[in-house]
């Protein structure tokens, strides 16, 4: 088959590999129709490059027909349409059955001490083969895929996997009351819809904050009221600008929809830069160890929130050396909530939005629609913030 591989910094390429194959009783093998490029994706592009290994397939946003079932897996029959959650957990733990999937008892990697694991996303989550390809071995496929109708285009359901769930809980995990207020910090594809979901989900005034003008009018245009980054000297401004029209508190939440690559942050990005380049036998152990992340997002967030405030964090972060400012999240009694999405957790109550009505505009939330071949050219597009790139979604 044909799938996209990671080479190197910013070096990825559409390859033949061999198909994958049932291994277990509890695999399906996907046929995939449409597959996202996420922003998580970028990191791996960019900066998490000592976790990866040359040959590693990207991807964790497929929807695709189902072509082979294994022995245990009662649910899915060949020819069922699903999407397939980007973490692989089995359903039945107790972590699972909590709510909690991506911290799955079962499935956990423990070599790394980190939770279930990812399709696509580097040795620290299994190093498991990911969906922009032509196929997709699943894992625990008697809990993962999601059922969908035939019919309504992909473009319906395929954030199911990933875009949504990860918005939506950006959103639960933020508190807003009713009517309330809550800023959202970049208006990438998940900032972009976090601002939809607290719509319609009842918050009463939604700020949204980036610098890419394009990503701005997108937001602006659903009733966002919009903060250009590039109109303020520095984020002191910002905060104080978001005050004035919010009683001088600040919103009730905000939402880091960035994470380890916000702008500012020169002298982390040095670090991050200079583990890339180095040999992997050093630049592993160094991240893993001594990693720091740009903070300047999550900074903002700290300063911007009202006093009893929550900040939630739906950005990718991953280091381990972060200096935070503990006083100030102490003084201000701020909560603070995070993780990776519980795809399962959130997609029963995702799935009535994605009526006819279409509230949350899924139908038209890609800008841009290529074929796998174009891969390569859609990741520059999208790292460098191109075209009004904002959602990429691939055709194999």
């Amino acid at each position: 088959m044909r799938a996209l591989t990671w080479q190197g910094k910013r070096d990825v390429r559409v390859e033949t590999v061999p198909d994958p194959k049932i291994q277990e009783p509890t695999d399906a093998i996907i046929r995939i129709t449409s597959t996202g490029l996420c922003g998580s994706d970028l990191h791996l592009y960019e900066v998490l490059t000592p976790f990866m290994t040359p040959g590693d397939i990207l991807g964790h946003e497929p929807i695709g027909i189902v072509e082979e079932v294994g022995a245990g897996v009662p649910d899915l029959q060949v020819g069922d349409r699903v999407v397939v959650p980007f973490q692989i957990a089995c359903g039945n733990c107790w972590m699972c059955l909590t709510g909690l999937p991506t911290q799955c008892d079962t499935t956990q990697v423990h070599t790394h001490g980190m939770g279930a694991p990812l399709f696509g996303y580097t040795r620290l989550y299994g190093s498991v083969p990911g969906a922009q390809a032509e196929y997709l071995r699943v894992p625990q496929a008697q809990y993962g895929p999601i059922k969908v109708p035939e019919g309504p285009s992909d473009d319906r359901f395929v954030y199911l996997s990933d875009v949504l769930p990860t918005a939506w809980q950006a959103v639960a995990y933020a508190d807003v009351p009713q009517g309330g207020s809550i800023a959202v910090l970049g208006l990438g594809p998940i900032g972009d819809m976090a601002c939809r979901v607290a719509q319609v989900r009842g918050a009463g005034r939604v700020f949204g904050v980036d610098l890419v003008p394009e990503r701005l009018r997108r937001a602006r245009a659903r009733g966002v009221e919009t903060f250009d980054l590039r109109s303020f000297d520095d984020e002191k401004e910002l905060v104080a600008a978001i005050r004035d029209v919010t009683d001088g508190r600040g919103p009730d939440a905000v939402i880091d929809a960035v994470g380890t690559e916000a702008h500012g942050s020169a002298a982390a990005r040095m670090v991050q830069n200079a583990a890339t380049v180095l040999p992997r036998k050093l630049s592993g152990p160094l991240a893993e160890r001594f990693s720091v992340d740009r903070l300047a997002a999550l900074y903002t967030a700290i300063d911007l929130v009202r006093r009893g405030g929550t900040i939630s964090l739906s950005g990718i972060y991953g280091g381990t050396a972060d200096p935070l400012p503990l006083l100030t999240l102490f003084d201000k009694q701020i909560q603070l909530r995070m993780g990776q999405a519980n795809v399962r957790r959130w997609s029963d109550d995702i799935i009535p939005y994605l009526t006819d009505e279409d509230p949350l505009g899924v139908e038209d939330f890609a800008t841009h629609r290529v074929p796998l071949s174009q891969a390569p050219h859609a990741y520059e597009m999208f790292q460098n913030k191109q075209d009004g790139a904002v959602k990429v979604l691939m055709q194999p």
